[in-house]
């Protein structure tokens, strides 16, 4: 291997101590990272010779890289880490101030260090070039142990076989669905659907739909690209959510939101609740409404804004706006 490329990767733990978890690979003192870092040479660098190594980090805005435990369950306590901790002696260590953890890696300033690395010069751009047709696919995920009911709300990455699945085009202002779907089928036991084809300037709604599980509608701006890889996950109402009219998330897969870095908003809240001030370090946010469904509803970041509709709670609907960048 000629090249690594490692973003945020927490190479001297999430927290160093001997005493909390010492068995746990995220145990900077632990013995699988003491191992790993352990000097290859008599300069006392930490990574495999034969090999270019590149680490990207944030200056302080990484939830794992934080000298006190907030974000581990540990709040107030020291863990031994810093900002520096994703840095290896030996590796050409990039820092790019205020990305947070998953921009390390999902980031286009994370790109453009990347590229620089395994080219020698800087890339030509890191907008995305647009194609005239696009063809979408992926795969249908579930929720708790074997996708059953009552086995838990975490994600398993496990296919859900015979999830039914809607994809819409819809209208730029209002979320509203034009025609008819452009594609509908329900997915085997390897939870793929699609492809479908559609065009860079499409905005789409994707509904998916199983036994157990919530009507999912998920609401994306336009795909530049196509891509095989657009999976959908399956989704349950939480118990405390039960008595509203209507529940909004937004998500951002890419990254996380952080108060005052990013501009936020979800249906006019600036910002919507449960983004804590200082490190990024959520990526969803969530609103329970008293009124009823059938309205635009609007989820904004940092000039991406992508316009979904309110559907009833009360007949099992849950909507999400998910984020490209």
């Amino acid at each position: 291997m000629s090249h690594a490329v490692l973003g945020g990767t927490p190479n001297h733990g999430v927290w160093s101590d001997p005493a909390e978890r010492p068995g746990s690979e995220f145990n900077g003192a632990g013995p699988f990272l003491t191992r790993l870092n352990r000097p290859r040479n008599a300069a006392g660098d930490e990574v495999t010779p034969g090999t270019q190594w590149l680490t990207i980090r944030s200056d302080a805005n990484d939830k794992f890289a934080q000298p006190t435990g907030e974000w581990i369950g540990r709040p107030g306590r020291p863990t031994g880490v810093g900002a520096d901790g994703p840095a290896l002696k030996g590796a050409t260590n990039r820092v790019i101030p205020g990305i947070d953890h998953r921009e390390t890696s999902y980031g286009a300033q994370a790109f453009a260090e990347t590229w620089r690395f395994l080219t020698g010069q800087a890339p030509p751009g890191t907008g995305i070039v647009p194609e005239a047709a696009v063809t979408l696919a992926g795969t249908v995920f579930g929720l708790g142990l074997a996708n059953r009911p009552g086995g838990g709300n975490f994600s398993n990455n496990l296919p859900l076989a015979g999830a039914t699945v809607e994809v819409w085009s819809v209208r730029p202002a209002s979320g509203e669905r034009i025609g008819q779907p452009l594609w509908r089928g329900t997915v085997g036991a390897d939870g793929r659907w699609g492809p479908l084809t559609t065009t860079p300037d499409t905005p789409l709604e994707f509904v998916v739909a199983a036994p157990g599980f919530a009507v999912h509608h998920v609401y994306r701006a336009p795909f530049p690209r196509s891509s095989s890889t657009v999976h959908l996950g399956a989704a349950r109402i939480a118990d405390n959510d039960r008595d509203g009219a209507v529940i909004v998330q937004m998500s951002r897969p890419r990254g996380y939101f952080g108060v005052p870095r990013d501009e936020i908003g979800l249906d006019g809240r600036t910002p919507p609740p449960g983004i804590p001030p200082g490190v990024a370090g959520v990526s969803s946010t969530k609103l329970v409404l008293r009124e009823p469904a059938g309205r635009a509803i609007v989820g904004e970041f940092n000039g991406e804004r992508v316009i979904g509709r309110t559907w009833p709670a009360a007949e099992n609907h849950l909507v999400t706006l998910e984020l490209h960048r």
